[in-house]
């Protein structure tokens, strides 16, 4: 199984690091080893296996991290440790430990986390974010109470806004959540990625008049995950076969506006199953 192999991966440089003796050593361990990504890899792998097998070797990474963390603390304070490791090690041991509950109790022990207003936002968040990978059918109401409630946590209502694309039927939940936020600019630009990729995986007609609004009214961005009116042409173009004028290509018309909004198509859809992380500070 993949995702146990990369835990193990993990744990092996998680010992690495438990075996240095000072700061220089543990950051020549840790850029040697490619922590960061090596973390990445495997906490999201293990957090989409949804199987109990990996139970063991996350329980395993998950005492790692806390020794790592006791480990690095021994060490004398270094400004880089404390801002940058320190932080990183504490949310992967966040991540490890919703991971973990997912495993051995499924949804409702995801659930019963999330729910844990005493617990870490971090680990809170993590639960929640494992939770929407999974998306079980009977979890619909925890994302629905998110995407609802203006004072929830951004990265929370992140999680719940691209959990919906698997529950059809819910696209005016996300047109409700961009109306909300639409004169936030900050908030726009996290968040109106998220809601528009969401809306064109589901497909639904009913997001039609906002995708033709942001062709001529949204932002523009060179990278077309980011760009309201790329993803809001792909869009267009899935519901109806039609290329409108917009406010990033006039004129829809010549041949190298097909050519981009071909290349952004396939670089959504193989993307469209992928959620991704927020930092919870």
């Amino acid at each position: 199984m993949l995702a146990r192999d990369r835990l193990c991966q993990f744990a092996a440089s998680l010992e690495a690091l438990l075996a240095t003796a000072d700061v220089d050593a543990f950051e020549a361990v840790w850029e040697r080893r490619s922590l960061h990504r090596v973390a990445g890899d495997a906490l999201g792998l293990a957090r989409r296996a949804n199987v109990p097998a990996v139970a063991t070797v996350l329980a395993q990474v998950d005492r790692l991290l806390l020794r790592v963390l006791r480990h690095v603390r021994a060490f004398p304070e270094d400004p880089h440790v404390i801002t940058f490791r320190i932080p990183e090690l504490e949310r992967w041991q966040h991540a490890a430990a919703a991971a973990l509950a997912g495993a051995r109790w499924g949804g409702a022990g995801l659930k019963t986390v999330v729910a844990d207003t005493a617990a870490p936002l971090a680990r809170r968040y993590f639960a929640f974010l494992t939770l929407a990978e999974r998306h079980p059918a009977g979890a619909w109401p925890v994302f629905a109470r998110y995407l609802a409630a203006p004072e929830a946590h951004h990265a929370f209502v992140a999680a719940a806004v691209e959990a919906t694309r698997f529950y059809p039927g819910h696209a005016v939940d996300l047109l409700q959540v961009f109306e909300r936020i639409r004169g936030d600019q900050l908030l726009r630009r996290f968040l109106s990625p998220k809601i528009l990729e969401s809306l064109d995986v589901l497909g639904d007609p009913v997001a039609l008049p906002l995708f033709e609004e942001l062709a001529v009214s949204g932002h523009t961005d060179p990278d077309p995950e980011h760009c309201e009116v790329t993803r809001a042409l792909v869009a267009i173009r899935r519901l109806t076969g039609r290329v409108v004028d917009s406010a990033k290509f006039p004129d829809a018309t010549r041949p190298e506006v097909w050519r981009a909004l071909d290349d952004a198509q396939q670089q959504f859809d193989a993307e469209r199953d992928v959620l991704r992380s927020v930092r919870v500070i």
